[in-house]
Parts: C-alpha cells; sequence; structure tokens
C-alpha cells in the first residue's frame, strides 16, 4: 500500500476516524490560526452533500469517499452536478480521484490533474 493510498484509502476500501493517525505537532506554535481545513466526508446519500456544501463555502477543502455510488449513477450525477455549481458559485475547483473519489476545493485552491513524479 503507498503512501497516497494509506491517506486517501484505495478504490472501494472505506474509512473511519479511527483509521487515520494523529501526528505529534509539538514543532508548531500553538497560537497558529487555522484559515481552512482539509475535511473528510463520506457521500451515502443527497443529504450528505449539504454538509460539503456548507464546508466548502466555509472555505474548507473536502475529500469526499463515493464508494457507495457507480460513476454512473444517476444519484452520483445530480450529486457532482450540485457540488459542480457550489464550486463555480464560490470560484473554487473539483475533480474525482478514480471511481471512489471526489475532491472539493474553495476559491483560491485548484487541483492539478497531473500527478507528481510522472
Amino acid at each position: 500500500m503507498g503512501l497516497m493510498s494509506k491517506i486517501l484509502g484505495e478504490s472501494g476500501s472505506s474509512r473511519a476516524t479511527e483509521d487515520y493517525v494523529e501526528l505529534s505537532a509539538d514543532d508548531l506554535d500553538d497560537a497558529v490560526e487555522v484559515d481552512r481545513q482539509v475535511r473528510i466526508a463520506r457521500i451515502g446519500e443527497k443529504q450528505d452533500v449539504v454538509e460539503i456544501k456548507d464546508a466548502v463555502y466555509d472555505g474548507d477543502i473536502v475529500v469526499a469517499d463515493i464508494t457507495r455510488h457507480s460513476t454512473q449513477d444517476r444519484t452520483m450525477e445530480h450529486i457532482t452536478d450540485e457540488l459542480k455549481r457550489v464550486v463555480n458559485e464560490v470560484g473554487g475547483d473539483i475533480v474525482q480521484k478514480d471511481d471512489d473519489q471526489l475532491i472539493i476545493t474553495p476559491a483560491g485552491v485548484a487541483i492539478s490533474r497531473e500527478r507528481l513524479g510522472q
């Protein structure tokens, strides 16, 4: 399992909060202000999109697990269309990674379509 697979998960797998390991940030100043966060989400139903939209409007980056839907699924088409509208409104970006994840960003954050090291 590669590093990115450990971070973002492998195709077909589902991750829980317990799957992530808290790394020590002792070297960081406790007074550091955070402007945005990377949020992890799972899209199981259309209602799950509401929290994702709110996070993007708040300036957060969202990595959403879509393994419960096929990319040809009609519900998934509606979900991606709705998220594309949000991205267009805020000036962000959206990309689908393989068949299992969407990455959605707010204004000022673009997603490169090229992998590192190629």
